[in-house]
């Protein structure tokens, strides 16, 4: 037979967690066709002292609307990935129907391009859409129950009436009957803090029942850390569904070390029969929008109450003696200020040095002139920590960033490195440094999130597979973006394919949008 590429002279590691081993790898169309020693093939790949593996899964992406910005998915096919599980902490892209849809051309529209067209409803609508414009890597998307709140409750801080709850049900039913693997809590997050576990354990039931995944970011990774972990687990536990906990972390320097505890608290579930697991960025810095710091009454009642509470100099004043800070104002990065573009690149010390204010006044007036858009990065976790987790077996490897490129309206950001360098890091730095093995850390990023959210066809380089495939060279493969300097590709990934398709070739794009929406049945 022939086929139509060989991929040949390089050292097979499948994604289960074994060693490498020699052998070419066959491509014919969409599917890996044969494994061993092969010859004859339209087009070869000389794969000599690289590692060919599968395609990398992101287990946590928040890629919703950058996807349809920008289908290449440049930031993130440079470090190899070639599935996304997208719509993490709360928030999704779909469902929108009319009152969402409304929020988000009023306050949302900082990150959309002029010309951006919200033109969705359903989650089908929605990943239909994906699918016409084409993508570089497969898309497979969860609903966010901060969306599905909003949808009912707006911004309000109560808990639902029964027939709210049901048309809360009907939405995450929706969602799921549509082709989503699971739904994300954002509890941290309004209008996702909002809810309280009953109310997450009603609809968590709803995609036990399509067997889906119930993935949290926690209530809270610092003071609360160990409550927030047990909650999500006993969510997990009375709705029937296996859980996900988002980012695993102890944020702020007097939680530093608790990931021990934390750590212990997802083996005595698992000893108990709980399906817990967990994902984690290589990285001591995490990133979120300056309003995450507001206290949540803040919050209520949308974007336009608190822009009302931020220019009231009493109100301001009551916020300020109630902030959810664990870091100072110099670990707190503006990673985009669109307005005010003399403050990306610059933490809130030195924009309060650039404004003439306190620092904390100064991120007040930054969220006003900003209509509450402002993203940022925040250093506040502790380098031992990450290593601990990342040694754990339930983990895996999620970006908890977008796929995005420096061009456009991402051009003058200052991102998180994540988003440019997650898995190069995990497979470069930590490797080398031998906190992981290179086979467990490939296990990591391919055959656990696969068998997480029962994607049965891809994570593992097998006949029959779908032929998402990353070569790379363990002794050079890098993460070249920093913090200082952050929207840089990844280095030492020569060739990815994406559904038999390559996306990187020699280095480089090739132009090829070959990825899909990956739908639940």
């Amino acid at each position: 037979m022939e086929y139509d590429i060989l991929i040949k002279n390089g050292r097979v590691m499948d994604g289960s967690g074994n060693p490498w081993y020699k052998a070419d790898v066959a491509v014919k169309g969409d599917k890996i066709e044969a494994i061993g020693d092969l010859s004859k093939a339209t087009k070869v790949i000389d794969a000599k002292n690289n590692i060919v593996a599968p395609g990398f899964i992101d287990i946590h992406s928040h890629s919703d609307m950058p996807i349809l910005i920008d289908p290449r998915g440049l930031s993130k096919i440079h470090q190899g990935v070639t599935t996304e599980v997208i719509g993490q902490c709360g928030n999704s892209a779909a469902p929108m129907y009319p009152s969402v849809k409304e929020y988000r051309e009023k306050y949302g529209r900082s990150s959309l391009p002029d010309n951006f067209q919200l033109d969705w409803t359903t989650m089908k609508d929605y990943m239909d859409r994906i699918d016409r414009q084409g993508a570089g890597l497969n898309i497979a998307p969860v609903v966010g129950h901060g969306t599905v709140r909003m949808h009912v409750l707006s911004h309000e801080n109560r808990e639902p009436t029964e027939s709210e709850l049901k048309e809360m049900r009907k939405l995450v039913a929706e969602a799921m009957t549509d082709g989503a693997w699971g739904m994300s809590t954002g509890l941290i997050y309004p209008p996702s803090v909002y809810g309280k576990a009953p109310e997450i354990i009603e609809l968590t039931k709803e995609i036990a029942k399509h067997g889906g995944i119930y993935f949290s970011h926690i209530r809270g990774e610092g003071a609360t850390l160990l409550d927030a972990v047990e909650e999500a687990c006993e969510i997990g536990k009375a709705a029937g569904a296996p859980i996900q906990i988002a980012h695993f972390k102890a944020s702020g320097k007097p939680y530093w070390g608790k990931t021990k505890e934390s750590l212990a608290l997802v083996e005595k579930y698992r000893d108990m029969g709980v399906d817990v697991t967990f994902d984690q960025y290589p990285y001591i810095a995490s990133s979120t929008g300056l309003t995450a710091l507001l206290p949540h009454w803040a919050h209520e009642g949308g974007a336009e109450k608190m822009l009302e509470h931020l220019n009231d100099p009493e109100t301001r004043k009551k916020i300020k003696g109630e902030l959810r800070l664990n870091y100072g104002p110099d670990k707190i990065l503006v990673t985009k200020a669109k307005n005010n573009p003399q403050y990306t690149g610059k933490n809130l010390q030195e924009i309060g040095e650039m404004m003439n204010k306190n620092p904390i006044d100064a991120m007040f007036d930054l969220l006003v002139m900003e209509n509450t858009q402002v993203p940022s990065v925040m250093f506040g976790m502790n380098e031992e920590d990450v290593r601990r987790v990342m040694q754990s077996p339930y983990g895996m490897v999620g970006s908890d960033g977008s796929a995005i490129c420096p061009e456009g309206i991402w051009k003058e950001m200052k991102p998180h490195p994540r988003l440019y360098g997650t898995f190069p890091r995990v497979l470069g730095h930590y490797v080398r440094e031998g906190v992981i093995s290179l086979q467990e850390a490939l296990r990591k990023m391919t055959s656990a999130p696969a068998q997480r959210i029962r994607l049965n066809d891809r994570g593992f380089l097998r006949e029959g597979y779908k032929a998402d495939i990353t070569v790379f060279d363990p002794a050079t493969i890098k993460d070249e973006a920093t913090f200082t300097d952050s929207q840089q590709y990844a280095s030492g990934i020569p060739y990815v394919l994406v559904n038999g398709v390559p996306v990187i070739e020699k280095g480089k794009y090739t132009g090829a949008l070959p990825g899909k929406t990956l739908r639940k049945a």
